[in-house]
């Protein structure tokens, strides 16, 4: 059988599959983006999937996770998988290469990676290479759930929040100053906190503040990410729950800037199912 692993900041999505893409067992887990999780946190997630997963030597494994930077870290993770199990094969990719493989199949395009974190590549059909560098969330993320948290706390704390706005945070979330900072600097994942604020900051989508704020962060996207490849020939195809949720508001603004969009995936996973059982 065949084992897909889609792994993002906030979480990891465990699948095996028959030959007929029949989904046999499923396993959610915490995320896995190897440049901000510790190494050996990463590994008790991969000993809780191919446990749960029940893999075996019969079973090959593709693992898709942010973070894989180096050949390094690719090498280690897949010497303690084949420690752990001895899997026929197994293929580790960024999840860059997951998204482009998702959204777009074998056929060329612009790839958006918009959910917790984003980020962008040109895929060929084949294989993916960037032009802009993501940076994470405290240099860059533009267009994520988690900028936009940050845009909003960033402000928030100096009082700049309109006052219904700042009322109704206050009474669904712990806002003092000492929560907000700590969850920004101590939690285990700050990106995964001010990328839960999304959906609160998008059900006020309707105050013209909030809808400058959401905007910005689209527009420092575009501008300062996908307007750096090859737009005018080629189309992006949006990746992540953020950009799904955001879709409308997203798309107007790619329209109003000549870019056209190839779709919207809110899973990888799906597609990358349907991408394994035609390759």
């Amino acid at each position: 059988m065949t084992i897909i692993v889609e792994s993002g900041a906030t979480k990891s999505d465990w699948r095996k599959v028959d030959a007929s893409g029949q989904v046999v067992s499923r396993k959610l887990l915490p995320g896995m983006n190897v440049s901000t999780v510790d190494m050996d946190r990463i590994k008790e997630i991969l000993s809780d999937g191919l446990s749960a997963l029940e893999a075996s030597s019969e079973d090959t494994l593709y693992l898709y996770t942010a973070g894989i930077v180096t050949e390094t870290v690719r090498g280690e993770l897949t010497d303690f998988i084949s420690s752990k199990v001895p899997v026929r094969d197994i293929d580790i990719q960024t999840d860059l290469v997951g998204a482009a493989r998702s959204v777009l199949g074998h056929k060329p395009g612009i790839v958006a990676i918009m959910g917790t974190g984003s980020n962008t590549c040109f895929y060929d059909g084949k294989s993916v290479s960037q032009k802009v560098m993501a940076g994470g969330f405290i240099i860059g993320d533009d267009g994520s759930g988690a900028a936009l948290g940050k845009l909003f706390v960033t402000d928030f704390i100096k009082n700049l929040i309109p006052d219904d706005v700042a009322a109704d945070f206050a009474s669904r979330f712990d806002a003092s100053y000492s929560a907000i900072v700590g969850n920004v600097y101590h939690s285990a994942s700050p990106s995964g906190y001010l990328g839960s604020l999304a959906p609160f900051i998008l059900s006020h989508y309707d105050n013209p503040y909030i809808k400058e704020l959401v905007e910005y962060n689209f527009r420092r996207f575009i501008d300062r990410s996908l307007k750096c490849y090859d737009t005018d020939r080629y189309p992006v195809g949006v990746v992540g729950g953020f950009g799904y949720a955001t879709r409308d508001i997203f798309s107007a603004m790619c329209i109003s800037n000549g870019i056209r969009l190839a779709g919207f995936i809110p899973e990888p996973i799906e597609g990358l199912i349907s991408y394994h059982l035609t390759t």
